[in-house]
């Protein structure tokens, strides 16, 4: 760079540059002038950014751009400026030239040309400033060097590619040269689009729109709008070729613009069909790789070094590891987590650097208590010397064999506790000859175990009959095939027992592999059937003696009757065995004897009643009343077995009876009684006597017709009407009591409802009944009066007594059970049942006639709350508890069922509270008792007979008609419930008295 005086020096010159000088800076050649003393005077932009020098002596210079302006050439310009009389010389010195590389003060050499020549001034007299100089221009040789260089490789590339290349300006009417600015020989005008021929390199030739495929026409259409608009734009393309078939073509257009502002397009095509293949060929292959990786059941992932590469979703599942977590990510930090993970690591590498494969079983467990296990298996690919080893590892999930394996091991465990401690004799047997018996079997034989190994098993089949006439079966079992049966083995002291005899093969497929013989004692239960067929045998000889007429029907149809049924039927059983009892029924649809359901409604033991017509084999027609009852057959099959009486006389004698009504009716209307028949329906009367019209207050003929409202007045009329629909509903005889006033005296009428209609169909028509029993009622209340008095001296002195001696019992027996503890159960169950009988008659010793439900439900809780110091919470609920009694002959079974259910609730139930509540409504009442506890799985209230006990007892004590008894479970509590209705309980109408059973009373006003 100059110093401060060289500057100083040349300020005067630069402000005597003319103006245009300052034009020089935007010449894109560097130039500069120099004076006769090598100073650089002047110099542009060009020059500076070519060079890296300004302005200053070229001494200051560096040396390569010294030599580049030749400085060594300097000294004889020098000489020449000097010498005046050389301006001649200097005027003929050759212009400069030079070249060589120059490296700017910011880095970076380039090449560069210098040219000098002297310039000589313009006039003779001319200024100092405009003293002769030296004119440079530098040229950059690099930017020309690589321009030619990359002409020569594209021309080269034009020509040797195999590709269709060319370049296209925008031109009217361009010269071949304009046209194509660049194209090899393959290159076509811009219409014409490049195709692939298969015989050379590739080439331009012309494709006509439909040679294009239909799928990549739109991609065709952008590459000729782009040509034609100059936009750039890539393309793939399929034509249909006609000799090479589906090509496929990759077009690239280029615009540009030249220096002199011209638009150019190039366009390039390439023949991409076999990298288009190989593409297809790789997705497809990758797809297919993926879906065998993402369908496989194991877990598959590809290793290299630490890293993995690649799993499939399987493999990252089984792991607990997120969807793709597993690229790229590094072998500890993923199974960092996993229960031994970083062992297996560790194994893995040390096995696979002497080993190609490494297998182990990995167990984990679960969060939820559970394990599974999995089986690692990893493969080494290859191991590079020095390199990373990549590996191949498989995770196959083994939970459900590992299971097996363990459940296999356990079954080994418990079949060889089966074998020596099950009950049942088990021998395994092989070519005939047993290999092995347990201990069971030794001890069902009498033989020791040693004796029985090598023993032929066929052996010890006995023959013949036994002690019992029961013969034995001949033949022994195949050892080649499955076989069950009873049999009877010899015993060592030449006895027999039966047994229950079931072989099985080891192997189906190979009979010789031996079978498996178990033997169940069943000698008591094969007696015991002998003793019960001597007992049928005897039953049935029974059974012929009667008048009845039994028939046992099975599955199969009739398998026996008796001496009876034979003649009623008019055959012998072998004319109707294994037919349908349906044989000798009339052709009525719904004849009991058609009906088949019998077996699978009724309950062992429960009977179905029926009236029938039976039409036997001799043509006789006749009536019979009968029984269907269920029971149990041989081998336990259910059978009906029918009960049939011969009723034919007592129909031809209801038939007499209808007769005798005709003449009844003629009576009734003479009788001193008031009788009045009315339709069921509507309650009209239908025929009435003289002296019903005369109670009614109205002719006989004016009341036929007429219903209770349209007689008596409204509130008679509906009482009338209430108690009519009882007595309808009931379908029993009604007995009410009705007052009325005749000449000012009262009269008291024994009236009786009694519901009229056929057989098994509801009433059709009611008949009331009334006698004047005014006197008798007053006689009867008299005597009664006096008789009541009497007897509830009597009754309340004897249930007094019978509290005490029970109480006494009781307590005896409490003694006993203190002394004997091991019947203290049995006698505490009984002590129970004895006070909750002294409850009931201590109740009664305070109130005669029938007792209150709700006092005796009361005092049976506080019985057992006592005797087992357990508190009962008792509800009552129904405005009409304290209206509902129970009658004299039902209110020790009722205490006794209730004791039972209690005692039941607190002895074999869990802790926890205990209910009992009583609900009434108006026509009946429930007792339920809640407490905790749990039934069997297969509980059912059939499979208890009657007993003297728990709920044996229960059910043996309630009424059937008039009461139900139901046990279930409602979740973790047992829910006991015993609905009663009348005549199981009855209700005392509102302001009855308990001591006066009657009925409710009405006072009839005649109108």
């Amino acid at each position: 760079m100059p110093n401060s005086t060289a500057s100083e020096a040349l300020e005067p010159a630069h402000q005597a540059l003319p103006v245009w000088d300052a034009g020089l800076d935007w010449l894109p050649v560097g130039m500069a002038w120099i004076d006769s003393a090598g100073t650089v005077l002047r110099s542009n932009r060009a020059f500076q950014r070519l060079t890296g020098f300004v302005c200053g002596p070229l001494e200051h210079a560096p040396s390569e751009l010294q030599q580049l302006l030749g400085w060594p050439q300097a000294a004889v310009w020098h000489a020449s400026f000097l010498d005046s009389s050389t301006t001649t010389v200097l005027a003929d010195l050759p212009a400069f030239e030079a070249s060589g590389r120059v490296t700017p003060a910011g880095g970076g050499s380039k090449r560069l040309k210098a040219r000098l020549h002297r310039q000589q001034a313009s006039k003779p007299a001319a200024p100092a400033y405009l003293a002769p100089h030296l004119t440079c221009v530098i040229e950059d040789l690099q930017t020309l060097d690589e321009r030619d260089l990359a002409r020569l490789q594209l021309e080269t590339l034009i020509e040797a590619a195999g590709a269709g290349l060319a370049t296209f300006s925008d031109a009217a009417s361009p010269s071949p040269r304009t046209a194509v600015e660049a194209g090899n020989r393959a290159s076509q005008p811009p219409q014409a689009m490049p195709r692939v021929d298969a015989a050379s390199s590739l080439g331009l030739q012309s494709i006509s729109r439909d040679t294009v495929s239909a799928a990549t026409l739109p991609e065709f259409e952008r590459v000729k709008k782009a040509i034609k608009h100059g936009e750039q734009v890539d393309a793939r393309y399929a034509i249909e070729h006609p000799e090479l078939g589906t090509r496929w073509l990759y077009t690239h257009v280029e615009p540009g613009n030249l220096a002199s502002g011209e638009r150019t397009t190039s366009v390039v095509t390439l023949d991409v069909t076999k990298q288009i293949e190989a593409q297809h060929r790789s997705e497809r292959l990758l797809h297919e790789l993926t879906t065998i990786l993402e369908s496989s059941p194991a877990g598959i992932a590809y290793v290299r070094g630490r890293n993995f590469v690649r799993s499939n979703r399987r493999f990252e599942r089984m792991l607990a590891l997120a969807a793709g977590s597993t690229a790229g990510a590094h072998t500890q930090q993923t199974l960092a987590h996993v229960p031994h993970g970083l062992r297996l690591i560790s194994e893995t590498e040390t096995a696979l650097k002497t080993n190609e494969t490494f297998e182990t079983e990995v167990g984990i467990a679960l969060p939820n208590g559970g394990h599974v296990w999995y089986a690692l298996s990893v493969r080494r690919l290859s191991a590079p010397d020095g390199g990373e080893v990549e590996a191949i590892a498989v995770l196959t999930d083994i939970t459900r064999r590992k299971l097996q394996q363990l459940e296999l091991e356990a079954m080994a465990r418990d079949r060889e506790l089966m074998f020596n401690l099950s009950g049942v004799g088990i021998a395994f047997v092989q070519h005939g000859l047993i290999q092995r018996a347990n201990a069971a079997l030794s001890l069902l034989l009498g033989r020791p175990g040693q004796s029985l190994t090598g023993m032929e098993w066929t052996s010890l089949y006995a023959q013949g009959q036994d002690a019992g006439g029961t013969q034995a079966s001949t033949v022994p079992p195949r050892p080649d095939h499955d076989w069950s049966a009873e049999h009877a083995l010899r015993r060592a002291d030449s006895s027999r027992v039966w047994v229950q005899i079931t072989q099985r093969l080891v192997d189906p497929a190979q009979p010789d592999a031996g079978v498996i013989v178990s033997c169940v004692n069943v000698d008591d239960r094969h007696r015991a059937e002998q003793v019960v067929t001597l007992q049928a045998e005897r039953t049935r000889a029974i059974l012929d003696s009667v008048f009845v007429g039994i028939v046992t029907v099975g599955d199969r149809g009739i398998e026996w009757m008796n001496r009876s049924a034979r003649r009623m039927f008019g055959g012998d059983l072998a004319d109707f065995f294994n037919q349908p009892i349906s044989t000798v029924a009339t052709q009525e649809p719904e004849h009991p004897f058609r009906d088949t359901a019998y077996l699978q409604q009724l309950l062992e033991g429960q009977a179905h009643t029926f009236e029938c017509q039976v039409m036997a084999r001799d043509g006789r027609t006749f009536w019979v009343v009968g029984n269907a009852v269920v029971t149990t057959g041989q081998r336990g099959r259910r059978q009906i077995t029918y009960a049939l009486l011969d009723i034919e006389r007592r129909r031809q004698a209801e038939a007499r009876t209808a007769e005798a009504q005709a003449s009844l009716q003629r009576i009734i209307e003479m009788a001193p009684l008031a009788i009045t028949l009315r339709d069921a329906r509507t309650l009209r009367v239908l025929q009435m006597n003289q002296l019903a019209a005369s109670i009614a207050g109205m002719p006989r003929n004016d009341a036929i017709g007429k219903t209770p409202e349209d007689i008596y007045p409204s509130d008679v009329a509906a009482s009338m009407h209430a108690d009519m629909d009882l007595a309808l509903s009931g379908g029993q005889v009604l007995q009410r009591e009705y007052r009325t006033q005749h000449d000012g005296n009262l009269q008291i009428w024994d009236a009786r409802y009694l519901p009229l209609s056929k057989p098994g169909l509801p009433p059709d028509q009611l008949l009331l009944v009334a006698t004047d029993v005014t006197d008798q009622r007053a006689a009867e209340k008299a005597k009664l009066q006096a008789a009541i008095t009497q007897r509830d001296l009597l009754v309340r002195e004897v249930h007094h007594r019978i509290k005490n001696n029970l109480q006494g019992v009781a307590g005896l027996l409490q003694q006993i059970a203190a002394k004997k503890p091991e019947v203290a159960p049995a006698i505490s169950e009984v002590v129970g049942q004895v006070q909750a009988i002294a409850q009931v008659y201590g109740l009664q010793v305070g109130s005669g006639g029938p007792l209150k439900l709700r006092s005796v439900i009361e005092a049976i809780a506080q019985s057992v709350q006592r005797t087992f110091g357990r508190p009962i919470a008792l509800s009552v609920t129904g405005d009409c508890a304290h209206e509902w009694m129970l009658p004299e002959a039902e209110s020790i079974p009722i205490a006794l069922c209730m004791n039972e259910l209690l005692a039941n609730a607190i002895k074999h139930g869990a802790p926890g509270d205990i209910q009992c509540s009583l609900a009434c409504n108006e026509a009946a009442v429930r007792v339920e008792i809640n407490s905790p506890g749990t039934l069997p799985p297969d509980f059912s209230l059939d499979r208890f007979p009657g007993g003297v006990s728990g709920l044996g007892l229960v059910r043996a004590l309630l009424p059937r008609r008039s009461a139900q008894f139901s046990l279930t479970q409602n979740s973790n509590r047992v829910l006991a419930t015993i609905d009663i209705k009348p005549p199981g309980v009855s209700r005392l109408m509102p302001g009855t008295p308990a001591e006066e059973p009657t009925g409710q009373q009405i006072t009839l006003w005649p109108q």
